[in-house]
């Protein structure tokens, strides 16, 4: 939803008309596609069985026939889906009426919709250079824009690297990404305990944690003496973010683009159980970049964390070093080029697609 809801606003500073095509569960994301026109359609999920299977399937082709309908009167130049569920009725439908259409795939491995649908779209738009399901038959409508970060987040990139002497505070930010992680609330203060008590007394700490965590990890930073600012959720994130030295976070796409884009070192920890296994994947480009210490679940223990974090505070340079190629990999125009691609749907080189010069822009009218 982020993706599109960025793609979404360029596109509407551009001069176009937008509108939102979701699921129940997409129209109640908050902060979102404010005064956009949004349109509620059914999605099928697969899993319960063959009757599930039944069940969604008859609700995405129901979805299918309404948006061929809201299609009649709407008449979109494009039709952009962002992978999941709730854009395959929408995007059956396009593909029926002839529209062109694109996907676009935020995670280094493709989703199961993006999967099933790369075959028969107009443009495939990816986030990393290399992403595993996507046939190498379908390279010459491929085009790597990356993920889409808030200007804010942008802006941290373009600024210097905060100082790090051998006395001064040493900061930590610790996110699990919109759930929280319960492993980070149990290794992380634990694993800082360990550390020297010279860093330790450097340390500074904002951590979200789930709400069943909270208190627990609040009682363990204090015992340890070390200043911890504690949240389930940090409204303030992207100050925390250039106030850090180094962030400790699962894998995710969004994570992974704003870590790249602002340009700070992280240790990586991704989510075991996530869908084909993608934020193993999704960590891979920042950490051979050398920007990132991707660390599997397994082997993430408190004493493993103490070692990466003295590593990493014994080595002021090194550290400012890996921040610049965390930066090296990021795609700051990603909202700019994946909005250029629309515009030009259908008219784009491939995957070594260069943004915005010489595109006829579409016909006012899109879909995202």
């Amino acid at each position: 939803m982020v993706p599109a809801h960025a793609l979404a606003g360029e596109l509407m500073e551009r001069g176009h008309f937008c509108a939102l095509v979701t699921d129940e569960r997409g129209a109640r994301i908050p902060g979102l596609f404010d005064g956009v026109q949004t349109h509620v359609l059914p999605a099928g999920r697969g899993g319960g069985g063959p009757l599930g299977i039944l069940k969604a399937a008859r609700q995405i082709w129901q979805g299918r026939a309404m948006s061929r309908r809201l299609y009649e009167t709407f008449k979109p130049s494009a039709v952009i889906g962002f992978g999941g569920y709730p854009a395959l009725p929408a995007l059956l439908g396009a593909l029926a009426d002839g529209i062109p259409t694109a996907i676009h795939e935020q995670n280094a491995v493709l989703g199961r919709v993006n999967r099933y649908l790369a075959r028969r779209v107009d443009a495939v738009a990816t986030a990393y250079p290399n992403v595993e399901r996507l046939k190498a038959k379908y390279q010459p409508k491929v085009h790597l824009v990356g993920n889409p970060v808030r200007e804010i987040v942008k802006d941290i990139g373009n600024k210097p690297f905060p100082a790090l002497s051998a006395d001064g505070p040493f900061r930590v930010l610790v996110t699990g990404g919109s759930q929280g992680a319960s492993i980070l609330s149990d290794v992380v203060p634990e694993g800082l305990g360990l550390l020297p008590p010279a860093l330790r007394q450097r340390l500074q700490v904002t951590q979200q944690c789930r709400p069943e965590d909270i208190e627990q990890v609040r009682a363990k930073y204090a015992f340890l003496g070390i200043p911890a600012d504690l949240a389930t959720y940090i409204p303030d994130l992207p100050e925390r973010l250039a106030w850090s030295h180094v962030v400790i976070a699962r894998a995710g796409a969004s994570t992974i683009a704003e870590l790249t884009v602002a340009g700070r070192p992280a240790i990586l920890i991704p989510l075991p159980s996530a869908m084909d296994d993608h934020q193993t994947v999704n960590a891979r480009e920042m950490a051979d970049s050398g920007g990132a210490r991707a660390v599997a679940q397994t082997a993430f223990t408190p004493q493993e964390l103490c070692r990466q974090m003295q590593g990493l505070a014994d080595d002021p340079e090194g550290l400012i070093v890996a921040a610049s190629r965390a930066r090296a990999v990021g795609r700051p125009h990603a909202t700019q080029d994946l909005a250029d691609l629309v515009e030009g749907l259908g008219h784009t080189p491939g995957v070594d697609f260069q943004p915005a010069q010489g595109f006829e822009p579409a016909p006012q009218g899109a879909f995202a």
